[in-house]
């Protein structure tokens, strides 16, 4: 297996990672939503807010 970011093999500490710099490098992606999917649709986006604002929040 090789690393997602560098190529290289990975390392068993760090799997699927070669290093904890890799690692890092893929949380980082995902925190700044580099690995974020696009709505087709800004519209539904709207509409799911207001339906959710509409609701009242259930209990625990």
């Amino acid at each position: 297996m090789t690393c997602p970011i560098c190529k290289k093999p990975a390392d068993p500490a760090y799997r699927p990672f070669c290093s904890r710099r890799c690692a890092d490098v893929d949380l980082g992606k995902w925190l700044g939503g580099s690995y974020a999917i696009p709505a087709e649709a800004p519209e539904d986006l709207d509409e799911a807010a207001e339906e959710l604002s509409r609701t009242p929040p259930k209990p625990h």
